[in-house]
């Protein structure tokens, strides 16, 4: 007989995130054991019982001091497949920022699509279902794997957060690039419906060639208005500074960005400086752990998204739909 309580870890990188989580869920977190050898190899177990139970980890997939991207991949991997040796009932990997979803296809000849390799990875060591959170390219997340997968939308906490914000006055979501355009649809009709009023849309050109990228032309209206720029992710910030210069270019009287994971690599500190960016937001599933305390709070505010994930893990257990959950 399956325990219906579910057995829910974060592993060490991601146990503050974890904690979060926990605390919504009203589930704690179940002890287990990291440990490392001199070599640098490791080991992980659970340290509870999860035969017959349906167990959930936790672990986003990005560098910092506590390991790299690789690193961290290969300990949940390690990890589900000592749950799955131990008789677990079903493991779940909810994984808020997943990465190599930004390598989904062939840009070049002999091009590798990683995005599908580390699905055949997951799928290796028995992972009965993946969970993550705005992934980069939908339909390239959801043809890699062949388990389950649950993607869900952070739109509905931007809309929370933007809907004050932006109480008055005319407005306008941006998308940076062509490629974003369905997302900042979705996120401009959700906006739209909880302020009650039409939002205009618009898109800023964006061509690649050798690492170099160029484009200035904004389709849409944003003279006089408030311009809302989203996207998924900030790496470099070089697209949104961009995309905000554009919008002021064309009149815009506010830029916001919003994006739902903050990598904030490289020359990121130029966005945060950005004069035309009023305001960046984005969730906690990526910590800015790469800007100083004094700038978040200040220029970047971060949405916590533990109590959304943790409502999405007991849908999940319960037989219930994640569709009224990631709706504006």
């Amino acid at each position: 007989m399956i325990d219906p309580q579910p057995v829910l870890f974060a592993l060490n990188a991601t146990r503050a995130y974890g904690e979060r989580v926990s605390r919504g869920l009203g589930v704690p977190l179940s002890q287990h054991e990291e440990r490392e050898f001199e070599d640098g190899e490791h080991k992980a177990r659970p340290l509870v019982n999860v035969r017959q139970r349906d167990v959930f980890v936790l672990q986003s997939l990005y560098s910092d001091a506590t390991g790299t991207v690789n690193d961290k991949l290969c300990r949940l991997l390690f990890f589900i497949g000592a749950l799955k040796d131990a008789s677990a009932a079903s493991v779940t990997a909810v994984v808020p920022y997943l990465c190599y979803a930004r390598k989904d296809r062939k840009t070049q000849p002999r091009d590798p699509v990683t995005t599908r390799y580390v699905a055949a990875l997951f799928e290796a060591v028995g992972t009965d279902r993946v969970v993550t959170i705005d992934v980069h390219n939908l339909m390239a997340y959801q043809n890699s794997f062949r388990c389950r997968t649950d993607h869900l939308e952070a739109t509905r906490l931007f809309v929370d957060h933007f809907a004050d914000v932006v109480r008055e006055g005319e407005v306008t979501v941006v998308s940076p690039d062509p490629g974003g355009v369905k997302r900042a649809e979705r996120f401009q009709v959700a906006l739209s419906r909880r302020l009650g009023r039409p939002l205009a849309t618009a898109f800023v050109e964006k061509y690649r060639a050798g690492g170099v990228v160029s484009g200035e032309a904004l389709i849409g209206e944003v003279k006089g208005r408030t311009a809302i720029i989203y996207d998924d992710l900030i790496s470099t910030g070089g697209t949104l500074i961009r995309a905000a210069r554009a919008c002021r270019a064309h009149g815009a009287v506010r830029v916001f960005t919003a994006a739902t994971h903050g990598l904030f690599m490289g020359g990121a500190p130029a966005l945060v400086r950005e004069a035309a960016i009023e305001r960046i937001v984005v969730t906690d599933t990526v910590p800015p752990f790469r800007l100083g305390p004094e700038i978040v709070g200040s220029k970047v505010a971060v949405i916590e998204t533990g109590p959304f994930v943790a409502d999405a893990i007991r849908r999940i257990r319960d037989g219930g739909s994640l569709v009224s959950l990631i709706g504006g």
